[in-house]
């Protein structure tokens, strides 16, 4: 097998981070935002779009490549004779530290979560690939299973570690018969997830004070089984998504479309915290907290996606990396890396 590229960025991975930060937003908003619980039937239908497709769904596909990605930076320092641990143990140090505070605007922020994880994945790094994906599967079936939403980063990192180990990520054309076969796979376990998470869909409008003790249980059940189901089946749907994005990244004209992700994702970093300070902007800057339904958190979602998608396009044009990634480089290897591009790259 070829030794991994030293400097070729994979694209394929920054346009489905990209893509993951899409929904990410859609997920975070309601909390930052103290949205109330809908009533309205069109917050309901949307809260219920959201607990299908979304939630669960893209946090999933944005831990799995923060494994791809872990498993790259550290082949890549071991290929330039770098101390990789120690370089990868200030990454995540650094990560840490930015999450923390990061925690006091979001507290139900991601960063601390993925810096304790990959901490302790660090040693898997040198285990066989079989064994990597073997523990990954079995850790990703009971965390899913039985809902334990806050430990699924964990198995979803390794799962990343062992997709870099057999270096899925690499001369994805060569694949294309096999990823259609595994999306078309992924995409009727889906649907049968989508189906069955729909029989537990809660009742829309409901008059509490007219409902007996059995029917309010029931109630609360569906409420949990919707939630649960959805959780159980994200690791499929998240498949689907990712399989479908790379099969349309290897058209040119879906290619194009999807062009604006490629820098959304290139700067991950900077575009996730910036969702949180737009967020919190428009909140407090137009009285918005605790007093917009959730149908109307999804403009304000539209237009943070305009803004980021321009500032990254534009940024990159000039800059080699986002601005938090510049720090969180200069902080891992203590230098200070060269912010602009070089007069070829224009």
């Amino acid at each position: 097998m070829q030794p991994i590229d030293l400097n070729k960025r994979m694209d394929t991975l920054d346009y489905l981070r990209g893509f993951a930060l899409l929904g990410i937003i859609l997920v975070n908003i309601p909390g930052l935002l103290w949205i109330e619980a809908p009533k309205r039937p069109i917050d309901i239908a949307y809260h219920h779009i959201l607990m299908l497709f979304v939630e669960g769904k893209f946090f999933t596909i944005f831990s799995f490549l923060f494994g791809v990605g872990f498993y790259i930076f550290i082949a890549r320092a071991y290929a330039k004779n770098e101390k990789a641990f120690l370089l990868f143990i200030r990454r995540i140090l650094i990560l840490f530290l930015i999450g923390l505070v990061h925690a006091f605007f979001h507290p139900g922020e991601a960063l601390t979560v993925y810096a304790i994880f990959g901490l302790l994945a660090l040693p898997f790094y040198k285990v066989r690939k079989e064994i990597n994906l073997t523990i990954a599967l079995i850790l990703l079936a009971i965390t899913a299973y039985f809902g334990i939403k806050i430990a699924m980063p964990l198995p979803l990192i390794l799962l990343g570690l062992a997709a870099g180990q057999y270096r899925i990520f690499e001369n994805m054309n060569v694949k294309r018969k096999k990823i259609i076969v595994f999306t078309i796979m992924m995409f009727f376990i889906s649907i049968g997830g989508w189906l069955y998470q729909w029989n537990y869909v809660p009742s829309s409008l409901i008059d509490f004070n007219s409902l007996s003790e059995e029917e309010f249980a029931e109630h609360i059940t569906n409420i949990e089984q919707f939630s649960l189901i959805g959780l159980q089946f994200s690791p499929f749907v998240s498949a689907f998504y990712v399989g479908l994005i790379i099969l349309l990244l290897q058209l040119p004209f879906f290619k194009f479309v999807l062009s604006p992700l490629k820098g959304y994702g290139r700067m991950a970093l900077t575009n996730y915290l910036g969702q949180t300070a737009l967020i919190l902007f428009v909140g407090h800057a137009f009285q918005l907290i605790g007093n917009i339904s959730y149908i109307q958190s999804l403009w304000i979602c539209l237009g943070i996606y305009i803004i980021q998608l321009l500032f990254s396009r534009l940024w990159l044009k000039f800059f080699q990396f986002g601005p938090f990634e510049w720090l969180w480089r200069m902080g891992t290897y203590w230098t200070v890396p060269s912010m602009f591009k070089s007069t070829r790259d224009f």
